[in-house]
């Protein structure tokens, strides 16, 4: 009686121990996800130019930067977890239709910013292997699309995001220490800059949680089954690491550029962030840079069609039962309009400019939500998350719509 009873002990410890790994499993996928999506070919651009201008003092906008962020994905993430439904749901709920206005921001600029994302996945298998970068694209794309041939493509793209987001922290952090930055110079004056950038501030909080990127991990988590109340501390740890992540790739990226303009050398303006790792470490790093740039573009281009398509399962049980087939199709349109017509600049920066006015709009939609009983039950969301919220989607707000009115007319000339 006694040898069963300490064998059904150890069966219930093992299945403990199990369902712990495979939750923390589901909760690191969700945060690379997120942060994958984020890291993108616009992500190494900006870091690159921003910090060319700012010097050491964009480590003050990229911990100004940081904090906005992880306001914005606690609120998010806790609020779809705690009421179990997607951003769309909780908005139609809100206001009847303002799902779907929510839903068509989100797939229009995920589109348009997927065709950007296999670009630069085209780019990254040139510079890595000297592949055409149109048939480089391609490549990418089977690539991502064969992650969504498997029945269980959230385990497998959750793995891949994981691979990928480890190699470019590595490769980063390598060419980072290569070029021998002045990091006390950079810790000092990212608490005491002696030039701030407002726009370089509210650029990187757009592309980090901006347009789909802010429900990435939030709709991956319920996917995975896993929401409630309860699942609170699960969802603070995965979207705090999910931003720690694209703080650590963030701060190695500007390490490396800020020890390549200590030294004076020159960075070719054609290619930023290739010209940083050329100059750090040769030829090689020619081919690191193609590595992390691939590794970013096929990241986001995963990350964006996923949670694009999160936006409109919903609205009709054949897109929740074909989702993988949309998801395909959502890949395929992109890389057909890049390899047959490019980019279409003119969609890009309409795209970009309604992008700032997503997360403003859907944060303060889900602020609203989770202060109706008739959505949360009894939960009470905490003050310390609503106040940082609210500061979050007024700046966030004037900010894109001033950016929205200063790009629609550069559309006409």
């Amino acid at each position: 009686m006694e040898n069963a009873k300490l064998a059904q002990d150890a069966k219930t410890r093992t299945k403990t121990l199990r369902k712990t790994k495979t939750n923390w499993s589901i909760l690191l996928g969700a945060a690379f996800l997120m942060a994958t999506s984020s890291i993108g070919p616009g992500f190494l651009t900006q870091t690159t130019v921003f910090t060319q201008q700012l010097g050491a003092s964009f480590g003050f906008v990229i911990l100004v930067s940081l904090l906005l962020d992880i306001f914005a994905q606690l609120n998010i993430w806790r609020i779809i977890v705690v009421t179990g439904l997607r951003g769309q749901e909780i908005a139609n709920k809100v206001l009847p239709g303002l799902g779907v206005v929510l839903a068509i921001l989100i797939v229009f600029g995920g589109l348009a910013f997927n065709i950007g994302n296999v670009a630069g996945a085209g780019l990254g298998l040139n510079a890595m292997l000297g592949i055409d970068p149109i048939i480089g694209a391609v490549i990418s794309a089977v690539f991502a699309i064969f992650i969504f041939l498997f029945k269980e493509a959230g385990k497998v793209m959750d793995k891949t995001t994981q691979v990928a987001g480890g190699i470019m922290i590595l490769l980063m952090l390598y060419v980072a220490i290569s070029t021998v930055p002045p990091v006390g110079e950079a810790v000092m004056r990212t608490f005491v800059p002696s030039k701030i950038s407002i726009l370089s501030i509210i650029t990187l909080v757009g592309g980090t949680v901006g347009g789909y990127i802010t429900f990435a991990g939030g709709h991956r988590l319920l996917d995975a089954g896993i929401k409630g109340v309860s699942a609170i501390p699960d969802v603070t740890k995965s979207s705090v690491s999910g931003i720690a992540i694209t703080g650590v790739m963030r701060v190695a990226l500007f390490l490396a550029v800020l020890g390549v303009v200590s030294q004076g050398l020159h960075i070719d303006a054609t290619n930023p962030p290739a010209s940083v790792f050329k100059l750090a470490v040769g030829e090689l790093g020619y081919h690191i840079f193609g590595v992390i740039m691939w590794a970013a573009a096929i990241t986001s281009v995963v990350g964006a069609a996923y949670t694009s398509v999160s936006f409109i399962k919903t609205f009709h049980p054949m897109f929740e039962k074909y989702q993988n087939w949309i998801i395909i199709g959502f890949i395929v349109v992109s890389t057909g309009i890049f390899a047959l017509i490019g980019k279409p600049v003119n969609v890009l920066v309409l795209a970009g400019a309604l992008n700032g006015l997503i997360l403003p709009l859907a944060l303060g939609t889900l602020l609203v939500a989770v202060y109706k009983k008739s959505i949360v039950g009894s939960y009470k969301h905490p003050l310390w998350l609503t106040i940082p919220g609210i500061f979050v989607v007024i700046v966030m707000g004037v900010l894109g719509i001033m950016t929205l009115f200063e790009q629609i007319p550069l559309m006409f000339k």
